[in-house]
């Protein structure tokens, strides 16, 4: 049977907890198949403007080239929104300057990408595109409040608007509410066992602050400087992201112990403090639009949903209710489009009674390579929490570090990186034979001093600091 349009009736109901990126990728991914009620506890804007729940979202983000085409197998035509509207595809690593601890990285061609812009904008196009599907429908201003159903089913959502609290029924529930998510506590009260959580937290905290470029900079690359995570000193991060309407998002970062302040008259004083100073030269020549904004939730936390022994069938956790990552590895919004794509791909496989389940182990699979990276390198600054990773994890960083050196002149070691770090390619493409043969033969080249920029980017640098 079909229902208006040559589409297919739909399959049945699905609710969606947090009208945030991860709940708009979800509902547009499930909208393909079922009716859709997304429930979210603040007003949703029309437009690209902030959205209040979002604290994070004055800070740098960026769309790895992983979650960015599953974004777009999700909302075909969504990256050529945002690239009109006037986000940036920053090719990687030929548009990106970046110190990493092995050096500066060889601007070799495009090998991955990213996708940058503020989240306003970013949130609003994905926003704008799922409303727009006939079986999607939104509930602002309603807060969930806990799970109707069993240990082994749930069956819909209460939720209190603005008069009364109701049940809304749906034959699957995807809590998509952050890293706030209340689910652990609904799930006691359902009487199931407490779920295991890992923690691994560096102290890191950052802060933003948006810029007007200077002039002639379009098309400028993204700069980044990265702490060495080898010496035993807080690691001092900076980026300078160009995003739409001529600005750059500049984000500052320290673990514990070299926090920045909210300060504005420190904020260019911290970034001359990094491993090198050219975010705080460059910053010297341009404007400061905004004060800074600053933030420490920053810890990687995961919960381990896979892993207990009776999961409620029609109930799935996604995105950042599942797993969080330090924002300075910028995965969070790419593992959570991943998530909705295999949402999707479960689904239409198969929608009967096991599909909960199936669902919460592969985006379990999903975040693997994330929170490898994000936890064994915040483990290593000084005064890190969290588990050990043991004789094994301090073999994969002395890897690791070897892998960066390597990376930034051989191009098969960099390219292998920027596979695993932009999500498109699992761990294992690090330890494939041309790899090992790349990372362990010891070539050891002088490395430059300087950044890589091109010399039409070092003639305009002089031109900005000399006005001729």
């Amino acid at each position: 049977m079909r229902g208006e349009r040559g589409r297919r009736a739909p399959r049945g109901r699905a609710l969606v907890i947090g009208g945030s990126l991860t709940g708009m990728l979800a509902a547009g991914a499930l909208a393909e198949t079922m009716e859709v009620t997304v429930v979210e506890r603040h007003d949703m804007p029309h437009g690209p403007l902030p959205r209040q729940g979002v604290p994070q979202a004055r800070h740098a983000h960026l769309l790895w080239s992983g979650g960015a085409r599953a974004v777009e197998a999700l909302l075909p035509g969504a990256t050529e929104r945002l690239l009109k509207a006037g986000a940036r595809h920053i090719a990687v690593p030929k548009d990106l300057v970046v110190l990493t601890s092995g050096g500066w990285i060889t601007r070799f061609p495009e090998q991955q990408h990213f996708l940058a812009c503020t989240r306003d904008l970013l949130d609003w196009v994905v926003r704008d595109l799922v409303v727009r599907k006939p079986r999607v429908r939104t509930l602002p201003g309603h807060a969930a409040l806990g799970l109707r159903g069993t240990s082994t089913r749930v069956t819909g959502v209460v939720v209190r608007g603005a008069r009364r609290e109701e049940t809304l029924e749906a034959d699957l529930v995807v809590d998509a509410s952050g890293r706030a998510s209340a689910m652990p506590r609904w799930l006691d009260r359902l009487g199931l066992p407490a779920v295991r959580t890992d923690v691994v937290d560096s102290g890191l905290g950052y802060a933003s602050r948006l810029f007007h470029a200077p002039p002639g900079t379009d098309g400028f690359p993204a700069v980044n400087v990265q702490a060495d995570p080898r010496q035993p000193v807080p690691g001092l991060n900076g980026t300078i992201l160009p995003v739409e309407d001529g600005r750059w998002l500049v984000t500052l970062s320290g673990t514990q112990g070299g926090r920045p302040t909210g300060e504005a008259a420190g904020f260019e004083a911290f970034a001359r403090s990094l491993r090198h100073p050219v975010i705080a030269d460059l910053l010297s020549r341009a404007t400061p639009l905004t004060e800074v904004t600053v933030s420490h939730s920053t810890a990687n936390r995961r919960r381990r949903y896979e892993r207990m022994r009776v999961w409620p069938d029609g109930l799935v956790v996604l995105g950042d209710a599942l797993a969080t990552y330090n924002p300075l590895y910028g995965h969070g919004m790419s593992v959570a489009a991943q998530h909705a794509l295999l949402l999707r791909e479960q689904v239409a496989r198969d929608p009967g009674p096991g599909l909960a389940r199936r669902v919460q182990r592969a985006a379990s699979r999903a975040a693997d390579a994330a929170w490898a990276l994000a936890g064994t390198q915040d483990l290593r600054y000084p005064g890190a929490e969290g588990r050990s990773p043991g004789p094994f994890g301090a073999v994969m960083n002395g890897y690791t570090d070897r892998l960066m050196l390597a990376a930034t002149h051989r191009r098969g070691a960099a390219r292998a990186l920027l596979d695993v770090l932009s999500l498109s390619a699992g761990q294992a493409a690090l330890l494939r034979p041309d790899v090992l043969a790349r990372v362990l033969y010891p070539v050891h080249p002088e490395q430059s001093a300087d950044p890589p920029f091109t010399e039409e980017e070092r003639a305009l640098m002089i031109s900005l600091f000399t006005g001729r």
